[in-house]
């Protein structure tokens, strides 16, 4: 994956980690975000070269992913987001059709085998390509007074959510 740089001209390139492995083989299978994937077990396979790294992860038990939308083809810059019926503007939306499909995911680390992560809670295509692994901290990850702009309104429409 490369774009220039409008900045300076130059490209902006990433390389793949690993591979994430899931059960979901077509798009309308995967479930809109990890909470809604509760207890769905996934793996991820990281190259042998980058597995060093993983040294420490397993004492988290959450990390964020970060992924290209590998099966995500072209955006609008106005969509209509899962539990609305208004027109929005792309990125007050989590929608997966970007300009830079990076996708984003908090998942369980159920723990790591010879460069294999067990997670759980996943949210992605089987196949999708790794960009970056994270440790999910609360202390630095958690916000209080939070505002969620068009969704308050929606907050009724969230399964499992009570109000």
């Amino acid at each position: 994956m490369s774009q220039d740089n409008p900045e300076t001209g130059r490209k902006i390139e990433y390389h793949p980690i690993g591979i994430i492995h899931t059960p979901f083989t077509e798009l309308q299978e995967i479930p809109i975000q990890p909470r809604f994937a509760a207890g769905i077990k996934g793996t991820i396979e990281v190259f042998p070269e980058y597995r060093e790294g993983l040294q420490d992860l397993e004492g988290f038990s959450h990390i964020i992913l970060l992924y290209h939308l590998h099966r995500s083809n072209g955006y609008k810059l106005k969509v209509i987001p899962f539990l609305d019926d208004t027109e929005r503007g792309l990125f007050a939306t989590r929608a997966p059709r970007r300009p830079n499909p990076i996708g984003l995911s908090v998942v369980r680390l159920q723990g790591i085998r010879e460069g294999v992560l067990q997670i759980e809670n996943v949210d992605m295509m089987d196949g999708t390509p790794l960009l970056d692994i994270k440790p999910y901290i609360p202390e630095f990850d958690g916000r209080e007074e939070i505002r969620i702009g068009w969704l308050e309104s929606r907050k009724k429409r969230i399964p499992g959510k009570e109000v």
